[in-house]
Order: C-alpha cells, then structure tokens, then sequence
C-alpha cells in the first residue's frame, strides 16, 4: 500500500485481529451490494470506510422524500434520481481510489448470474422474498458466497450463507419455497425506525467483513449458517444455526 494508504487505514492495520494482510485483503475484494435502500446505505458506507477496493451496485429504485428519513446517503436535492447512481457518486467523493460501477436494473433469475459474477462476496438488502431467492439461488450457482440481512419492525436477520460447500446451509435452506413472490409486508406497510436499519446494515457490512477476510486474519471467521436475529427494543441478540436441508431445491443432494 502506498504512504496515503497506510495513514487512511491505520487504525485497521493496528488491528491484531486484521492486520496489513486483512487490509490488503479488503482493498483485493469485490462486494456486490444487493439493494440501495436502508440496509444497503450503512452497509456501503462503512465497506467504503473499510477499503473495500471494488463495489458493484444494484438497484432499480429511485429516491423519495419518504427515504430520507433513514437512507443517509441521500438529501433532499436527490428525490427522483437512481438511488445506485448518487450511491455510486457517494463512493467517488468518499474514497476515490475505489472502483465503484451501478446497475440501475431490477435483478431476477435471468440477470443474476450476469450481474454478480465475479464477487467474492454479495450483500443482499432487499425488500422481497423473490429478488432475495434469485439472489441466493444465483449465489449457489456461481460459488459465491452471501451475506443476507433482513429488517422487520425491530427485529434484524443478518447471516452468511455459502450453499455451494458440501457442510452450509444457503438461504433457501433456512426459508424455504414458499416465498418466490413479491406480494410480502414491507417497510411502507409496517414502519421501520431508520436507527434500527442502520445498525442492521453496519452489522451486515461487518459480516461481509469476515468473509473477504476469512483465511488471513483473526477477523475472518465467515459462521456459515448462523442467522443473528437482533432485537432492536430489548435490546438483545441471539444466534441459531440453519442446517443444510438434504432436500433443498438449490443447494441439497440430488
């Protein structure tokens, strides 16, 4: 890393747990971001803040005054503009030596493959059961693994699932067929705080962390199939493992 590297990253660096070899490891790193709604706002900012040294962008939405409440990336001055692209211009400003390309497109099971080859690792943030199996179900096939965070109300579910290796569970695992369809609640329906989202997000951005730097660092322990459900009034967290399901329809034995 070159002098203005090594004094932006310093606090990282002196991490026994990360070290110069995770921080290299993070400038190496390509993380496709899956939603540029209320998870995928913190979740950038802080990959971005971590040196990540490649970020692909994905969303088919625009701005409204109605996200401004919790999606700080974005002011007043942006309503009606793609979020991927002020996301994206977000990037430039902030760290300029990171490689950021946006897909303003609506991803499904005939893009994904296209539009998250080459990842190491996708964050997915998304608001529907479908985009969020055609997500992970493009994962599996491609051998890429997945961090998935979801919001309820008060209630965050965020996991690392890699169901291309022969012991993980993928996300279908843990939910099921059931839900390949667009019609489930969402923030509009139910209120969503944006405090709440925002340390969902940073915490998916931190577990995205661990696999970019499993095998190198201290850091890098992926916890494959554990789902972290955060309860965000107790305050409270707790973890459950998702086993592989033999019969799943995308990553079981067939």
């Amino acid at each position: 890393m070159t002098p203005d590297r090594l004094d932006r990253f310093a606090r990282h660096i002196v991490l026994p747990e990360l070290g110069g070899a995770g921080q290299t490891a993070l400038a190496r790193a390509h993380v496709v971001l899956v939603g540029m709604g209320g998870i995928g706002n913190p979740a950038l900012q802080y990959l971005a803040g971590a040196g990540i040294g490649r970020l692909t962008l994905i969303d088919d939405d625009v701005i409204e005054a109605s996200n401004l409440q919790r999606q700080t990336l974005f002011t007043p001055a942006d309503i009606g503009q793609p979020k991927v692209a002020v996301a994206a211009q977000w990037v430039a400003r902030f760290d300029p030596a990171l490689a950021v390309v946006a897909h303003h497109a609506r991803i499904g099971p005939d893009n994904a493959a296209q539009l998250l080859a080459g990842a190491d690792v996708v964050l997915d943030g998304t608001d529907n059961f479908a985009t969020r199996l055609a997500v992970a179900d493009a994962c599996v096939a491609l051998g890429v693994p997945l961090t998935s965070a979801a919001l309820g109300r008060f209630q965050g579910q965020v996991a690392n699932f890699a169901g291309h290796l022969p012991d993980a569970a993928c996300y279908r695992c843990f939910v099921g067929d059931a839900f390949d369809a667009e019609d489930c609640d969402t923030c509009a329906d139910l209120g969503v705080l944006g405090a709440m989202v925002g340390l969902v997000g940073a915490f998916a951005a931190m577990h995205a962390l661990r696999v970019v730097t499993a095998g190198v660092a201290a850091l890098g322990d992926p916890q494959w199939g554990q789902l972290h459900v955060i309860d965000g009034l107790s305050p409270g967290l707790r973890t459950m493992r998702i086993a592989k399901d033999p019969d799943c329809g995308t990553c079981g034995v067939r």
